[in-house]
């Protein structure tokens, strides 16, 4: 979507708002990243979807069993609804798309990748009062409930099957080749699981060269959360020049080599020098 679209100043100063305020808004903070990858619909009093996503998400808490359970019993009845009543999961097509990262999409298709389908059990267990989680796994992300020291976990993207603490291990030990240490999981704050998805959303554009313009709305937003890696500014500057920006990349390249001089100041003068090959672009 162009950043010339009058409503995204809007949707990126509430996404900002809400990415700095005490308890970040998991849910609204996917939406409004996902109202930017596709355009408004005319006319729509909702052209972003993301008051009928709220909607929905509402409707499918209402449809849980009343009633406080333990762990494991909320576990089976996300699995229950959300998997088996109403078909969410995935497959390794779900990653060739883009709408497997935007949760509008997810919500409408019922399909996705692991960490938007675990934000879909999230958000609605956590309508229904359950104790539930996220767990960031290297690789993968699933969801938790109750006490992380329990371990009583499950796997969305395979709708919802439970996941032992050894599971667990294994699918971290396969990603990264080294078994995880014998600790309690630490669920995921609302805004790493939003980096994470952003990050998986440049990936995606990353394989699509004539895709930059996603790749740089993912950048943009990711540099409007409070904790986001310094090396994305230079990143959106390359992406600039990439889209023939020149003077804008090679003027972000400059205040990025500002920032690096201090540290790496071998780093910052190889910056600058990029960025004059960017200008002399121009000529």
């Amino acid at each position: 979507m162009s950043t010339d679209d009058p409503g995204t100043a809007g949707r990126r100063q509430r996404f900002a708002e809400e990415a700095r305020a005490e308890r970040p808004d998991l849910a609204l903070l996917c939406l409004l990243l996902g109202a930017e990858a596709f355009p408004a619909t005319a006319g729509d009093p909702d052209p972003h979807g993301v008051d009928t996503a709220q909607i929905e998400l509402d409707r499918l808490a209402g449809l849980l069993p009343y009633g406080a359970r333990g762990p494991r019993a909320w576990a089976s009845a996300l699995a229950e609804l959300l998997g088996e009543r109403c078909g969410f999961g995935g497959s390794s097509q779900d990653y060739q798309r883009l709408d497997s990262s935007v949760l509008q999409q997810v919500l409408r298709r019922r399909r996705g990748l692991p960490i938007l389908l675990s934000v879909v059990w999230i958000e609605v267990a956590r309508r229904a009062g359950a104790p539930v989680y996220g767990l960031a796994l290297p690789g993968h992300y699933v969801v938790g409930f109750g006490d992380p020291a329990e371990r009583v976990l499950a796997d969305p993207f395979a709708g919802g099957a439970p996941l032992t603490g050894e599971d667990a291990d294994l699918l971290v030990t396969g990603a990264t080749g080294v078994p995880p240490e014998a600790s309690a999981p630490v669920p995921a704050r609302p805004l790493e699981t939003v980096l994470r998805v952003l990050n998986n959303i440049r990936a995606w554009a990353s394989a699509r060269p004539e895709r930059t313009d996603v790749a740089l709305w993912a950048l943009e937003l990711s540099l409007l959360l409070p904790s986001h890696p310094a090396r994305l500014r230079y990143e959106r500057a390359q992406l600039l020049v990439q889209r023939g920006e020149f003077l804008r990349g090679a003027a972000e390249m400059d205040e990025y080599a500002e920032i690096v001089d201090g540290i790496e100041p071998t780093a910052a003068e190889a910056i600058r020098h990029r960025a004059q090959a960017a200008r002399a672009l121009l000529n």
